[in-house]
């Protein structure tokens, strides 16, 4: 991505609320199949969001992920699920992604991946995520978890152009240059169950394979494309007992070099690379220090970096930049605005923390942004007043570095 000239610009992480009615014609969708009423509604949506984002200050604006498939009427979670209608190779199963417990394995230090069931931080606060009054299971819903019987294909072609079609008459629309689509990263991709291949590293190449097509015809549209990988830091949490640092690490590099293999010969700088912990409204006590993984995130070949930084389990993080260099010519984009309290950041912090970045990478080298994607996480009402705070914050912050 190109660096910061004249301001802080800004983005966000991906997701956004649909309308009302959106989701109910997604919903519809499931049963009736793709229409050309669905279609046009679809277009005149991403359109207007695409201008929402641009009054509201965002210089870097994506689609809202509304081309990607949902399995419910509530859009949370759409950003892996969508991966399921998109990809040859799989059958349906009973598998509840959020109630029953499917492992699978990978070879470094025989490390064991548990669903959200099994995880230690559910573990540990048990009664806080069985309790309903909690909030922390608000958004899930009945999710029904294929698996791999087959050789993985990548079908999704058409999904793929209506999203890159959308977003693009949306830019024209708005007078943007700049937007980007999110795709699922290799190692996200391959955590589902799998039938098919003998190995990780089987499994873990065929997915970027398999998503390298999509990609590349993100790319190929003078796109960004935004690969969406909790998998490098959320899967710490879901190895259960927390395993030694060093077998992690191995089993994330292995994710790396895939995810690597899937972008080679890409242009780094159409390439932005998305962490998260898995941005779920619950406490976190039990996720990896970004310190112990960010010399593995450094290591894909991306022009940008996006994770959290404004949660108050990670906001502390951005000190990992002072033992830490970015390499010459990328960018952070670190989340500045949360998408885990209603509560509505004041511009003015969002400002400092913009500032915090600047002053230890250097102010063309910031991109504000959100933790994660807003859609499903909170009210439509209250992410958008996130977002213009975000904006307004990015305002706040380019007065005092560019005085």
């Amino acid at each position: 991505m190109a660096l910061n000239t004249d301001h802080i610009r800004v983005t966000h992480a991906g997701s956004l609320p649909r309308t009302p009615e959106l989701l109910a014609a997604n919903e519809a969708k499931e049963a009736d199949g793709i229409t050309e009423e669905f279609l046009g509604l679809l277009e005149a949506s991403v359109v207007d969001i695409v201008q929402r984002q641009k009054d509201l200050g965002i210089d870097i604006p994506n689609d809202g992920e509304y081309g990607h498939t949902m399995s419910s009427s509530v859009d949370y979670g759409a950003w892996w699920n969508y991966s399921f209608a998109r990809l040859g190779g799989l059958e349906p199963t009973d598998v509840d992604r959020w109630a029953d417990t499917d492992v699978h394995r990978s070879s470094p230090g025989n490390i064991v991946l548990t669903t959200f069931t099994d995880r230690r931080d559910r573990v540990k606060f048990n009664e806080a995520y069985t309790d309903p009054s909690s909030g922390i299971l608000a958004h899930r819903k009945s999710v029904k978890q294929p698996k791999i019987a087959g050789p993985l294909t990548y079908t999704g072609h058409d999904l793929v152009a209506s999203d890159v079609a959308n977003l693009k008459k949306g830019l024209a629309a708005a007078g943007l240059a700049e937007g980007f689509v999110a795709a699922l990263s290799p190692g996200s991709c391959a955590r589902i169950a799998n039938d098919y291949y003998k190995t990780d590293e089987e499994l873990v190449y065929a997915c970027a394979d398999a998503m390298r097509e999509e990609y590349k015809e993100i790319i190929d549209a003078g796109l960004t494309v935004q690969l969406d990988d909790p998998s490098l830091a959320e899967s710490w949490d879901q190895i259960n007992p927390e395993p030694a640092l060093e077998d992690y690490l191995k089993f994330i590099q292995l994710r790396v070099e895939a995810t690597n293999w899937a972008l080679r010969g890409l242009p780094p700088e159409q390439i932005r690379l998305h962490v998260c912990w898995g941005s779920w409204h619950g406490p976190h006590t039990t996720d990896i220090p970004f310190a112990d993984i960010i010399g593995s995130v450094l290591q894909i070949n991306a022009g940008a970096y996006s994770f959290e930084a404004a949660n108050v389990r990670h906001e502390h993080e951005w000190r990992v930049w002072e033992e830490t260099k970015l390499p010459e010519g990328k960018a952070i984009i670190p989340g500045v605005v949360s998408h885990a309290t209603n509560v509505v950041e004041h511009p003015e912090l969002v400002a400092d923390r913009i500032g915090r970045f600047a002053k230890l990478v250097g102010r063309e080298s910031v991109i504000a942004s959100t933790d994660c994607g807003l859609g499903g996480r909170v009210h439509p009402q209250i992410a958008l007043a996130k977002l213009e705070a975000l904006g307004e914050g990015a305002r706040i912050a380019t007065r005092r570095l560019w005085p």
